[in-house]
């Protein structure tokens, strides 16, 4: 059984700033992870209510005479949105080897009464009722490859703050902070550090985790059962010609191979071009650890079926004996299929998705990574990673604030956007991305990442988010619609920073980046 507050005792309690434990604690015989004690608070006026009585433990033994937690903050970040709405991660404590809980401080740093964090901190890939819950507070998984997200029970969102029944309400004073929480499963590999990512601002790299029991009571996931929200995270990348691309989500390689490279138009022999192409992918599977390889031949929505799918078999059969041919070790087997038009990755409306279906696509566990030096924590003191442009006759200035290396070949792109001009004006670049990228909704997707000496290019991580139909894909980066739906909006003056999540190539030391209509900047990996 899942225990919380009931509404009335919860708004009975003070809003402006609620002490955690007070609003987490559970009824006599529900499910509690272990907690350490703390301090006893100051002293108040119990509140009234119809509620069983229950014993309040304090949030914090840091919590001030007015209530305010003053914890020291393990990592922060600020909102793209909001800007004096600062985002502290206060506490992380990994709970039975297997769970994680996330406290997050959320301040209003300006003079702007009544500023409101209610469904900013809401998971945007979740049905619109349950954005209110802090239910976007996770963190990012990199040797499992997904983003891991607070637990679903059964009779509510996500073990998480909820700002009607914890009584958190929808806004926080000048001067004033509150916390929020999220139960959520460990990163796989018990790490000393993790990424925390919320849905306001960048994420928040290298957050220290600790053994020890967090302080305040918290749902336990063991006492009911929950499932585990993960969004798995697909890094593609795509050669400069566009003879085939990548997507890697931390498990297999996926390599979708042009046919219009590969063959002749109605065709499944291979042209003298596809021999540099098959000898990539050949390598690739040399040095992964592969038993099986499937090769899947695929066609665009034009011809029928009669057409389509004899033709994709054939074309398979094809890569797969190339493929047989120049491996230089033994125990791989193939297994070709042919799949016509049935399933597309991209929309078939444009000429570019089309072009983009007509594919043979060759999976494989992908290969290991080398072993990588710990991420860096601070700039290198890189100068000139600046551009200019013009919104509405308003000059709009970029930099680049970091191109850093995470752990699983992960790379994070951060950067600002500032309104020099005079006037208030949108910003609209950052979302126009191809057509065929079918993200789920505007998103700061318009960026690349070139290694222009391997002549390769990297797009921003996709997150898959299962559906009764399928799958929908959300970037990985900066969404600049839904809650946020006047982030391209700049008033005079204004800066806001930006991120994405990419792939990065293991050897590369600079790599060139392209945001939107600013100029090609040349951006060392920190």
């Amino acid at each position: 059984m899942f225990c919380h507050f009931g509404h009335d005792t919860i708004s009975a309690m003070p809003n402006r700033t609620l002490a955690l434990a007070a609003v987490l604690t559970l009824a006599a015989g529900c499910g509690v992870l272990p907690m350490k004690e703390a301090a006893p608070p100051p002293t108040t006026t119990a509140p009234t209510s119809s509620a069983p009585a229950t014993s309040a433990p304090p949030a914090t033994a840091t919590a001030t005479a007015s209530g305010q937690d003053t914890r020291p903050a393990l990592a922060e970040t600020r909102s793209t949105m909001t800007e004096n709405l600062k985002v502290e991660v206060v506490g992380l404590n990994r709970v039975k080897g297997k769970h994680l809980i996330a406290q997050i401080r959320l301040s209003n740093t300006g003079t702007e009464k009544n500023l409101s964090w209610a469904g900013e901190m809401g998971d945007p890939t979740r049905p619109l009722g349950e954005i209110k819950w802090a239910s976007g507070i996770g963190v990012l998984d990199a040797q499992a490859r997904t983003w891991l997200l607070p637990y679903k029970p059964a009779q509510s969102p996500c073990l998480c703050s909820d700002q009607d029944r914890d009584g958190l309400g929808y806004f926080i004073d000048p001067g004033q902070s509150i916390i929020v929480y999220a139960v959520l499963p460990a990163p796989s590999g018990n790490p000393a550090t993790t990424t925390v990512v919320t849905p306001v601002g960048p994420p928040m790299l290298n957050v220290p985790i600790s053994d020890e029991a967090p302080t305040g009571d918290f749902p336990d996931p063991d006492a009911e059962p929950v499932t585990p929200v993960t969004r798995r995270l697909i890094l593609p990348s795509e050669s400069l010609d566009k003879s085939e691309e990548t997507a890697d989500d931390g498990k297999d390689l996926q390599v979708n191979l042009s046919s219009d490279v590969l063959f002749a138009v109605d065709k499944a022999t291979l042209t003298p071009k596809a021999k540099s192409i098959m000898a990539r992918t050949a390598k690739l599977i040399d040095a992964s650890p592969a038993t099986v390889v499937t090769v899947a031949g695929h066609a665009d929505s034009s011809g029928n079926d009669a057409i389509n799918d004899p033709l994709s078999l054939r074309r398979a059969q094809a890569v797969h004996r190339a493929l047989s041919a120049l491996l230089s070790r033994d125990g791989v087997r193939f297994e070709a299929e042919g799949y016509g038009s049935r399933r597309p990755l991209y929309d078939n409306d444009s000429d570019e998705g089309k072009r983009r279906n007509r594919r043979v696509t060759v999976t494989f566990p992908k290969p290991q990574p080398a072993a990588q030096e710990p991420v860096a924590t601070t700039s290198p003191g890189a100068t000139g990673l600046t551009g200019t442009t013009k919104a509405d006759g308003q000059p709009i200035a970029m930099e680049v604030t970091g191109l850093r290396r995470l752990p699983g070949g992960l790379g994070l792109l951060t950067y600002k956007i500032t309104n020099e001009g005079s006037a208030e004006t949108w910003f609209n670049d950052l979302h126009r991305a191809q057509d065929w990228e079918a993200y789920k909704y505007q998103a700061a997707s318009n960026v690349r990442v070139t290694d222009v000496a391997a002549r390769r290019q990297y797009l921003p991580g996709r997150l898959e988010v299962p559906t009764d139909d399928g799958v929908d894909l959300y970037c990985a980066c900066t969404d600049v619609s839904g809650v946020r739906i006047s982030t391209e909006k700049f008033a005079p003056g204004q800066t806001r920073e930006f991120w994405n999540l990419f792939a990065l190539p293991d050897t590369a030391d600079t790599l060139k980046v392209q945001i939107g209509p600013f100029r090609d900047l040349q951006v060392p990996i920190q």
